[in-house]
């Protein structure tokens, strides 16, 4: 994935849409399954993909767990980093530790 900062106003929108769209999901179903009502719920979830508004943190934790990615990935302007927040969330915690304290020592040069 070509790593090509995204604008910072919809970062948020950008970012659930490509999600939600890679699960095949519907604007509704996400609605739903952070608790807004069916009858609004496509409207709701499109203003925020759009960019119209930018969900508030505590409501873009719902969607970050809904659509099972870091909250850090909804609001991560660079395409390549949002792509490790992805795989490392799939590691379980012992590996993912042991893997980013790795690249820590060698970045430090250690």
């Amino acid at each position: 994935m070509k790593s090509v900062p995204l604008e910072l106003s919809n970062v948020v929108g950008r970012r659930m849409r490509a999600r939600r769209e890679a699960l095949q999901w519907s604007q509704e179903k996400v609605g739903v399954l952070i608790g807004i009502d069916e009858s609004s719920s496509r409207a709701r979830i499109s203003r925020y993909e759009l960019g119209t508004h930018e969900p508030p943190v505590k409501t873009a934790r719902q969607i970050a767990e809904a659509l099972g990615v870091p909250l850090a990935y909804l609001y991560c302007e660079d395409d390549e980093v949002a792509e490790l927040l992805l795989a490392l969330r799939k590691l379980n915690s012992s590996v993912r530790h042991r893997i980013v304290a790795s690249w820590i020592d060698e970045m430090a040069g250690t």
